[in-house]
Formats: C-alpha cells, sequence, structure tokens
C-alpha cells in the first residue's frame, strides 16, 4: 500500500515538480499585482505583466496537462503553485503598498496640537477641522499620504492621542494640495 503511494507521489520527477511549482507561484503572484495595477490605474506595469503571466501560464499549463493522465500529481502541484502564489502576490502588495491614504482622526480640541505638529514634524501635510463631539469640542485632521506611510503616521497619532478615532481609506484620485500634481492616481 505504502509503495503504491509513494509511485503515485514520485510519478513526477522531482525537477518537474520544482518547475510546476516555482513558475506556478510565479505567475499567480505576477497575477495578483496586475490586477491590483490595474485597478489603482497603473496601467502600462499592469499590461507588461499580463504579458509575462500570460506567458507563464501557457508553458506551464501545457506542461501539467501533457501527460496528465499518466501523472495526475501534475495537477496538485499545480494547485498547490497557485495557492503559494495567491499568498505570495498578496505579501509582495503590501510590500509594495501602491497608491494613496486619507487618515483621519478625531481628536479632543485640546489635544489636536500636539498631534498635528507631530505629524508636520514628520513632514506630513495636515488640515484641521473644527468638530463637534456629543459632549466635548474636537477636531478632526486629514492626512493624505503615500500608503507605504501609512503605519508610521498612525503610529504617529496613537503616540500623541491615545483615545485619537482613525480612520484610513485608500484614495483612487488625488489632485493639487500638499501632493505635487503629477501625482495623480487615475487616468
Amino acid at each position: 500500500m505504502w509503495a503504491d503511494i509513494w509511485s503515485f507521489i514520485s510519478a513526477v520527477p522531482l525537477w518537474e515538480v520544482a518547475l510546476i511549482l516555482v513558475a506556478k507561484v510565479i505567475e499567480v503572484a505576477i497575477s495578483t499585482l496586475r490586477i491590483i495595477f490595474i485597478g489603482k490605474g497603473l496601467r502600462k506595469p499592469g499590461t507588461m505583466l499580463a504579458l509575462i503571466e500570460i506567458l507563464l501560464w501557457v508553458f506551464i499549463a501545457s506542461r501539467v496537462i501533457t501527460g496528465m493522465q499518466d501523472t495526475p500529481m501534475k495537477g496538485i502541484y499545480y494547485s498547490i503553485g497557485f495557492a503559494l502564489g495567491v499568498y505570495l502576490g498578496s505579501i509582495l502588495e503590501n510590500r509594495l503598498a501602491v497608491g494613496k491614504v486619507l487618515i483621519q482622526a478625531v481628536i479632543m480640541k485640546d489635544e489636536a496640537n500636539t498631534v498635528i505638529n507631530a505629524l508636520r514634524e514628520a513632514g506630513h501635510g495636515v488640515t484641521s477641522i473644527d468638530a463637534h463631539g456629543k459632549y466635548k469640542e474636537r477636531e478632526v485632521l486629514m492626512v493624505f499620504a503615500n500608503r507605504k506611510n501609512k503605519q508610521a503616521i498612525l503610529r504617529l497619532i496613537s503616540e500623541n492621542d491615545d483615545d485619537a478615532l482613525v480612520v484610513a481609506n485608500e484614495v483612487s484620485y488625488l489632485r493639487g494640495g500638499f501632493v505635487s500634481p503629477w501625482r495623480k492616481l487615475a487616468k
């Protein structure tokens, strides 16, 4: 019985398993990035990634389909490569952190200047608006920033006001203000 299981698993040469897994991981990671880039309006890099993605897909899929009846493990390795590629693609996307965010913080009026000064000293543009909470006067701070800087900004806000209500949203279009006009996100 164990011999049958082992012969089923080892029916595909190790080099071919590695080729299928690695190529599929790369292909799906590229696909994940392509979808994100296109969604953020980055058409040129998205198109280049699409070309690489489909080339890899054609060669890997044909390799798996050829001889699938004799070695069904190829399909399993292909599927594992797909799942790992999705995981790797999401990690890469988080590391690249493409795009802009709008971070809004609702802060007690007497804490606002401390937070505003900390953000400005760190090089971030801050817009503040007077607001009225249920019981006290508040200030709403708005910071538009690169997504790569999001965690640093959130950390600065929480270090200076633990009780701040903070919301972060991705921005699909941004023009003017503290950000240069050439940094538009959408065409």
